[in-house]
């Protein structure tokens, strides 16, 4: 793929890198296809245990590409409302698509991180950011909604109502430190340490058993629109006891009793 890198660099773990520099790595069509594809793949790989999303050069993802984001294929006939609910539609997608694959995914944000790019880093499972990082949907400064790709329903659940509702109607921008004290990342490291940190974090997860990160996953996602906590706390019960079920739970066990390597078995 040109547009999204995929690589290994320790074990059991992939790096996505968002790889159009020239150009803050903003957003294509061929970018968010190529990253589509790349999520696909991921969630296939039973190898893989973690993701880490980060972008090439001095930028995470400047978001959408105002010089041309490109078409839909298959839309081309369309009218202008029709062609840009389409291209709409694919770039939001990405935000449930990273929510259903299995591995949990870091973005390690190096500087820009803007509208889509943004939208990128809060439906991450983890956000760790270098010091160059910067933060903010700009698009009520355009004219158009600050509600898009899922921000308005991600940013409230992670800083809290009032804190989100100020940044999406100033659509201002906000610096790696406010991000910090936000509690919008977990970590906040030099430039040169960002992938470092990132991967340890990784390594962190891919050592856990693969079924019990992927149960974890998805029911602490779950639990931030489930109805109540009755209801949340049922989920978690039938998921710990489907689990508890699992080859890998036993070797987990028997490892910790032993203080042996486990060797994990289920994917």
């Amino acid at each position: 793929m040109a547009n999204v890198e995929i690589s290994q660099p320790r074990p059991h773990i992939t790096q996505l890198t968002l790889n159009r520099p020239e150009a803050l790595n903003a957003l294509t069509y061929e970018l968010v296809d190529e990253l589509h594809r790349a999520l696909d793949a991921v969630n296939a790989d039973h190898d893989c245990r973690a993701v880490v999303i980060t972008g090439a050069g001095r930028g995470f993802c400047a978001g959408l590409d105002l010089k041309g984001f490109g078409t839909v294929p298959g839309t081309e006939q369309y009218g202008r409302p029709q062609q840009g609910m389409a291209v709409q539609q694919f770039i939001a997608s990405l935000v449930p698509h990273m929510r259903a694959t299995r591995q949990p995914i870091i973005s390690a944000v190096n500087g820009a991180a803007a509208g889509g790019g943004f939208a990128i880093a809060l439906a991450s499972d983890v956000r760790i950011c270098a010091r160059s990082a910067k933060f903010g949907t700009a698009f009520v400064r355009l004219g158009i909604s600050g509600c898009d790709i899922g921000v308005s329903w991600l940013l409230p659940r992670l800083i809290g109502a009032s804190r989100s509702h100020e940044l999406l109607l100033t659509g201002r921008v906000f610096d790696a430190d406010e991000a910090d004290k936000l509690g919008l990342v977990s970590r906040l490291v030099a430039d040169d340490e960002l992938l470092d940190e990132a991967m340890t974090t990784a390594g962190l997860i891919a050592a856990n058993s693969p079924m019990g990160v992927w149960m974890t996953k998805e029911v602490m996602w779950s639990n931030l629109e489930i109805s109540s906590m009755q209801a949340g706390i049922d989920l978690e019960n039938r998921t710990q006891i489907m689990t508890s079920a699992t080859e890998d739970s036993r070797a987990a066990m028997a490892g910790f009793l032993s203080h042996a390597e486990v060797a994990w078995a289920n994917r």
